[in-house]
């Protein structure tokens, strides 16, 4: 091949890959959120996708896929082609499903790249007013006199919600039921009318709830109290030493999506968690906002899969499907 033709072949497989994040987006992005609306999920991909539509001049659309507790709009992402118009809101929920749900349909590290995480919120153990028991202490005493007749909701299989109430069960020493729904509304409907007893929820969406006294709040479930509802103490110091669960959120797309393009998302996504605004914002709503590079990311995900997995081991999970 004469070299002017090679030099033109080279550049011709170069342009594509340099110009790439320049030319993107050309047309919409969408974010699927494999959860119901109204979570936290949907909420906060409605924030990121606004800032990053003002940034690249594309709208990003949220879509809200629910069902199989995150299997159904993730499968759907995993199949969608790599070109960057189709990203997924991740959950722990995801990294959860790898130990608990391991004949699901993908595998996270093989079928998607981490773009970014987004932020961490602490959850909050609530009862309805029904319920005899104002405190952890108190909640726990209730179901060792009553085993297997409490129930809990969550918003399903393998969800931060669900996996909260299994570790409570194991660290606690009680027998509650697991109550699986097809989303979050669908178990706050339910605890809110007293059909369902309690609930590991998003502070974020609970609290309002708590001070419109709908809902009793026993704990939080972080290492320190809320800012968000100082007055309610951390499950580890209302009467089970060691408990933390927290939700956290992030970005990902499926695999083969080209480098340049990743890395766009995840300088723009790092712009919007690190700005003073957001992050005021977000800290005023119970959450905290998250900043790595997309390497860092993929290690927090390996490291959370890890996690998890021994959680599952020791809780004795099922994923009720």
């Amino acid at each position: 091949m004469p070299l002017l033709a090679r030099l033109a072949a080279l550049l011709a497989l170069a342009i594509p890959f340099d110009g790439l994040a320049q030319a993107w987006p050309a047309k919409p992005v969408r974010i699927v959120v494999p959860f119901a609306a109204g979570g936290p999920a949907d909420i906060y991909a409605r924030a990121v996708g606004e800032k990053l539509g003002a940034a690249l001049g594309q709208s990003f659309v949220v879509e809200d896929k629910p069902g199989g507790g995150s299997i159904v709009g993730t499968d759907l992402v995993a199949k969608s082609a790599p070109d960057g118009y189709t990203l997924l809101m991740m959950s722990n929920t995801h990294t959860v499903n790898e130990s608990l749900i391991p004949d699901k349909p993908f595998a996270l590290l093989r079928d998607f790249v981490p773009v970014a995480p987004v932020n961490y919120s602490d959850l909050l153990m609530v009862v309805h007013p029904s319920v005899p028991a104002g405190s952890v202490k108190e909640f726990v005493a209730l179901a060792k006199s009553q085993p297997g007749k409490l129930n809990y909701a969550s918003s399903g299989p393998g969800t931060p919600y669900h996996m909260a109430g299994e570790l409570f069960k194991a660290m606690a020493g009680v027998d509650i039921v697991h109550v699986p729904y097809k989303g979050s509304s669908g178990a706050r409907t339910d605890v809110l009318g007293g059909q369902v007893q309690m609930m590991f929820d998003a502070i974020t969406t609970m609290a309002p709830h708590v001070r419109a006294g709908k809902l009793k709040a026993l704990g939080s479930t972080g290492k320190s109290r809320s800012s968000v509802l100082p007055d309610v103490p951390t499950v580890s110091e209302a009467g089970v030493p060691g408990y933390e669960a927290v939700i956290w959120l992030g970005i990902l797309a499926p695999a083969g999506t080209p480098k340049a393009i990743v890395e766009r998302l995840n300088t723009e996504i790092t712009k919007i968690t690190a700005s003073p605004e957001m992050r005021e914002a977000w800290a005023k709503q119970g959450a905290t906002a998250m900043s790595m590079s997309t390497e860092e990311f993929g290690r927090y995900l390996r490291e959370d899969i890890e996690k998890w997995s021994r959680i599952v081991k020791l809780s004795g999970a099922k994923a009720d499907r």
